[in-house]
Formats: C-alpha cells, sequence, structure tokens
C-alpha cells in the first residue's frame, strides 16, 4: 500500500458526549461501501494451500475469473481462466507436467502464461499468453496479488504465522457469502452488537458496557477492551473450564488490510485451580476476498495457545465459532438484501461506537481512490 494515513491517538469511545459528537454530520462520501471499487493492490486469499492441487481449480477473485493449480515441484500457480483463442474455461483444461491444456483446441500454457504450443499450427505465436498472478504460500494459506504485478511485494503479506505454529490448536471453516467486504469489516470490528447477535458465544453484558479506544496506525484501526473481574464469554470460558470465575479479559482488534482482520484475546485467571494455567490466549484470523462488489469468499480460523489437538475443545470452538459466524452471515446478507432492494434511498446513522468501523472504511476509501488515481494516471 502506497497511501498512509498518520496515526491517531486512541480515543475513549464510551460516555453520552461521545454519542451526541458522533452525530455531528460527516460527508458519507468519504467512506467506503459496497459500491466502492475494489481495492486491488493488495494481498489477498486465493484458497486454502490444501486445496491448490494437480487439478485445475477455479474461483473467481475480485470479479476475474481466476485458475489456481500446482506445479509438479509443488509451486502455486494462478492465471486468467479464459484461453485466449475463444475464451474456454482453462480450470476446465487438464495438466500434462507443468502446463496447463486447454480443453478446446489444445492450446498448451506455461506457468508463466506463455503459450508454448498450438496443435493447429506448425509455429506457435509468440505473442500468444495468458496473465499471471504474483501468488505464494504461507501456512496454510495462499495468497493472491491482483494489482498492479510491480507492486507485489511479499514482505506485504500479512503476518498470520500461529495458523502453522504446532505450538497452537487450531480450528477453522469457511463461507460463501452474499454481502460486501466493506460491511464485513465494520461487522467484525463493531464489537457491540456481540451481546445481541451472539448471546451464547462471545458476547456478554459487561462487554456491551466496557470501555474501549481505537486508534490508527498507518493503514490499520486497532481497538482494545479491558474487562476487570467479568464473567468469561463461552467460546473462552467452557474450553478453559473457568465458565464458574470471574476472570480479566483483555482483546485487542485489528483491521490489518482490506483483507483480513484478526483479533487477540487474553483471560487472565488469577486463582487459577491446580495445575491449570492463569493465561489463556486466543487468536482469530478473518481472511476475506471480494469474489464481486457484492459476494465475498470467506475463510475463518479460532487459534488458541493451549492444548492443541485437543478434540473436545476442537469440537466445541468449531460449533461455537461456526454459530457465531453464521449469525453474522445471515444478518450480512440480511442487510445486503435491504441495501439492494429498498428503493428508498438511506444514509445510515452512526453513533460514537461506529467510529471504529467508520475509521476503516474511510481507510478503504482513501486506497481505492488512491489506486484509482494513479491507474487513471497512467493511461
Amino acid at each position: 500500500m502506497t497511501d498512509t494515513l498518520p496515526s491517531a491517538p486512541s480515543e475513549d469511545l464510551s460516555g453520552d458526549a461521545a454519542v451526541f459528537a458522533a452525530m455531528e454530520p460527516h460527508d458519507p462520501g468519504q467512506f467506503a461501501t459496497h459500491a466502492t471499487p475494489l481495492i486491488r493492490n493488495c494481498w489477498y486469499v486465493a484458497g486454502l494451500a490444501s486445496e491448490i492441487g494437480r487439478v485445475p481449480l477455479a474461483r473467481k477473485l475480485l470479479g476475474t475469473d481466476v485458475v489456481l493449480y500446482r506445479t509438479r515441484s509443488g509451486e502455486p500457480v494462478a492465471m486468467r481462466n479464459r484461453c485466449p483463442h475463444r475464451s474456454f474455461p482453462l480450470a476446465r483444461g487438464k495438466l500434462e507436467g507443468d502446463r496447463l491444456i486447454c480443453g478446446y483446441h489444445g492450446m498448451e500454457f506455461e506457468p508463466d502464461g506463455i503459450c508454448a504450443h498450438m496443435p493447429a499450427l506448425s509455429t506457435t505465436p509468440s505473442t500468444v499468453t495468458i496473465r499471471t498472478f504474483p501468488v505464494t504460500d504461507r501456512g496454510p494459506l495462499t495468497w493472491i496479488w491482483m494489482g498492479s504485478p510491480d507492486l507485489a511485494d511479499e514482505a506485504l503479506i500479512p503476518d498470520t504465522s500461529w495458523l502453522a505454529d504446532e505450538g497452537w490448536g487450531t480450528v477453522s471453516g469457511r463461507y460463501h457469502i452474499d454481502t460486501d467486504y466493506v460491511a464485513m469489516h465494520e461487522n467484525l470490528i463493531d464489537q457491540t452488537h456481540f451481546p445481541f447477535l451472539h448471546p451464547d458465544t462471545v458476547g456478554t453484558p459487561e462487554y456491551a458496557r466496557s470501555r474501549l479506544s481505537a486508534s490508527t496506525e498507518n493503514n490499520q484501526v486497532v481497538i482494545r477492551r479491558h474487562l476487570h473481574n467479568s464473567a468469561p464469554p463461552a467460546v473462552y470460558g467452557v474450553p478453559a473450564g473457568i465458565m464458574h470465575k470471574r476472570v480479566d479479559r483483555t482483546s485487542e482488534a485489528r483491521f490489518v488490510s482490506p483483507a483480513l482482520h484478526v483479533a487477540f484475546a487474553e483471560i487472565i485467571d488469577h486463582e487459577p485451580d491446580g495445575d491449570a494455567p492463569t493465561n489463556y490466549r486466543y487468536n482469530i484470523t478473518h481472511c476475506f476476498t471480494p469474489e464481486s462488489n457484492t459476494t465475498i469468499h470467506y475463510w475463518w480460523f479460532n487459534s488458541r495457545d493451549y492444548k492443541p489437538g485437543d478434540p473436545e475443545i476442537d469440537t466445541f470452538l468449531t460449533d461455537a465459532s461456526s454459530q457465531a459466524y453464521s449469525e453474522d452471515v445471515e444478518a450480512l446478507e440480511w442487510i445486503m438484501d435491504v441495501v439492494k432492494n429498498d428503493a428508498d434511498p438511506q444514509i445510515d446513522l452512526s453513533f460514537a461506537p461506529d467510529k471504529p468501523g467508520l475509521m476503516a472504511r474511510r481507510i478503504m476509501y482513501r486506497l481505492s481512490a488512491l489506486e484509482h488515481t494513479m491507474v487513471a494516471g497512467e493511461r
């Protein structure tokens, strides 16, 4: 990313004064919505590394049909899923060695997109190529860059190293959702909905009333909460066996990039039973890649730093996380249905607790605007 927003001091977003201050008019055009052009100069998740193999896989990413596969050495390849001859979907072809062969006229393409053989001609035209995309594996994820190849710096791939750390137990799942990635980000940043949409998993009344601080760090939004002497939420308390206790709880939620949201939670039990730990840490990872402006691919991971591989904890966290995220999916799809089909326009009201989401939406708006200004300037 080339646009950098200045860091802002943390703001306490609690109290009536802040609520009324948040009602001051603002320009709705300065915040990303589902209609904002997609941000392409960003590393997105193309899929799980385990689902990309020697059978071509078709997936639409940022409005572009892509075919994914691996070479014989295991390197991931991503290219446009459209033969330049008669637009046959290359994922319907086959692999022979490292070449992807079109199933319509047998044109053969190398992993770099260059056509190496065309059966109908004695000499293959050197100008026949397919667009390829920078793609690489990081732990269980395969990341892709759909923007300008010259800007595809692998150092910009966000850190999710705990997903490959054997000291952490991780469960995961995925959804295809009829919503936009802007709304998905705002949903995850908006922690005030937890007690109401997710009362049986992550939400507690104390959490809804707790103070939070929000700040921007370059192009990221960071939200921090601290709860003292409170009941743990079920999703953390049940697997740790501490639902009967009062604990301290800290959380940090972070808008990392248009492709990633992470949350770090720590539960502190000041009077552990026996040899039980005092601290329990959870890393929650949300990856989403726009399929279009109103549909996304979504992968989630719930990681813990204790008892990796415990089948009972794995099952509980899978079920609890799936319940919470399916509630988000349902709510966001309902909202998108209203936005797309209600002919009466509306500018939604915003209140103080909405400010972190507005921070993220403003960053996404500016990144999109900058990117499309740069593209227009190159024409």
